[in-house]
């Protein structure tokens, strides 16, 4: 009987050490969720870790306390997805972090220095945010890291890009720092990389292919630096990737001062649908005459009995346009007097130099306006004359633009000449 009392007592302390951990008792200062597996502490000025802790947990909050050392203090807890000590007076990353760690955010410290065992071996890791402390230094060991996608560095002292930044990487944040170069090979293997924050530095130029190998980037701030936009030995490079690159560039330096080593040399004019009329292209060769050519006449065939008008390049020297303004009917002359015709076609030719006035008459001569009409039909009171087509041709005279009188020219009577022989043909018809 004593022997199983004493069993049974044992077997209740072993029990009261252990139900704790395995049953996940919540401690006093903090709140907890999803099975006592999520533990929020923040805002609870704790200077140490609240006891009852599980190891299990997946989520701790520690933020806006006034931790000063966690270091070896946080290994135990092998399943933790996120941790975030943000807001506290710790001067470096807890040393020997759980593996098992996603995210981690370690923002507004007072940590100096990011050494390189802070983040070896951890593979698991996808997010570090380290913004808004002193960081004068950040060592990273190459190949490790590997999943990672997301670095906040912003708001530290950093002076150079740090090197040895994960391959697989997406978003770098290093504005509000004072960086002023980049280390040959920084941003090689950066192929994956999305978003880059370089706002709010102290650059003067980029080297040289240090942006060529980022060939997925989509965004990159470059505003607030100090620009060397003078400098054409260095400053060319980042001007000419801005200028060819498809990412979205915030900030391009010297957007606002001309580069002095760029000749600007005036693109040609496009033509324009105007310029391709044959009016304007008429009009422009006639501008490019030098000298006056010799006034041409219309030169008129006659086939069966028709008369048909051959078109002659305008004179280069005429300077208003000739217009042909007559709209009255021609008479037809016929043995009992003239008879109005039937049906009246009348042509207004309009020069392909109108509008240019920039030519002046070099020349006393020109060309007498005329209008050509087609006239089909048979006059109303003849009956006897047989259907055809005939052409009258009727001389206008221009209105005098001044006061002297014209001499008419060698084609003014040649012209009138030929009408009346026309007019002596249809009389003997």
């Amino acid at each position: 009987m004593e022997y199983q009392i004493l069993n049974t007592s044992t077997c209740l302390l072993v029990l009261l050490v252990f139900i704790p951990t395995g049953l996940g008792i919540c401690p006093s200062s903090c709140k907890c969720s999803g099975n006592d597996r999520n533990v929020d502490c923040s805002g609870r000025n704790l200077t140490v870790l609240p006891q009852g802790l599980q190891d299990n947990l997946t989520y701790l909050n520690l933020s806006f306390n006034q931790f000063v050392d966690l270091d070896h203090q946080l290994t135990r807890f092998t399943n933790l997805r996120t941790l975030d000590i943000s807001n506290n007076w710790l001067k470096n990353v807890p040393a020997h972090l759980p593996k098992s760690l996603w995210e981690l955010y370690a923002t507004n410290n007072n940590i100096k220095v990011l050494q390189k065992l802070d983040t070896a071996y951890q593979w698991n890791l996808r997010v570090l945010d380290v913004s808004r402390n002193m960081v004068e230094r950040a060592v990273l060991i190459n190949n490790t890291l590997s999943s990672l996608k997301f670095l906040n560095l912003s708001s530290n002292k950093l002076w150079t890009v740090p090197t040895n930044m994960p391959y697989n990487i997406e978003t770098v944040d290093l504005s509000n720092n004072f960086l002023s170069q980049i280390l040959p090979g920084t941003l090689v293997r950066l192929q994956h990389l999305t978003s880059l924050y370089l706002h709010n530095n102290k650059f003067s130029y980029i080297p040289d292919k240090a942006f060529d190998q980022l060939s997925q980037l989509q965004v990159v701030t470059l505003y607030n630096n100090p620009w060397s936009c003078s400098d054409n030995q260095n400053i060319p490079y980042v001007l000419q990737w801005v200028q060819g690159t498809a990412a979205r560039v915030v900030g391009a330096p010297c957007a606002e001062q001309p580069w002095p080593w760029v000749s600007i040399t005036p693109a040609p004019a496009q033509p324009t649908a105007l310029d391709s009329s044959p009016m304007i292209k008429g009009t422009k060769a006639a501008d490019r005459e030098t000298s006056a050519t010799a006034p041409e006449p219309t030169k008129v065939t006659k086939t069966h009995k028709q008369f048909k008008a051959k078109e002659v390049t305008p004179l280069a020297t005429q300077r208003h346009p000739v217009l042909f303004p007559g709209t009255d009917r021609p008479l037809l002359h016929s043995p009992d007097g003239p008879q109005e015709a039937a049906a009246t076609r009348t042509i207004h030719v309009q020069d392909s130099t109108e509008g240019n006035a920039s030519l002046a008459p070099a020349t006393g001569s020109s060309t007498t306006p005329m209008t050509l009409s087609i006239t089909s039909g048979m006059p109303t009171n003849y009956s006897k004359m047989p259907q055809s087509t005939t052409a009258t041709f009727r001389k206008e005279e221009p209105t005098p633009s001044a006061p002297e009188a014209r001499v008419p020219s060698r084609a003014s009577r040649w012209q009138v000449g030929l009408l009346l022989y026309l007019a002596v043909l249809h009389a003997v018809a």
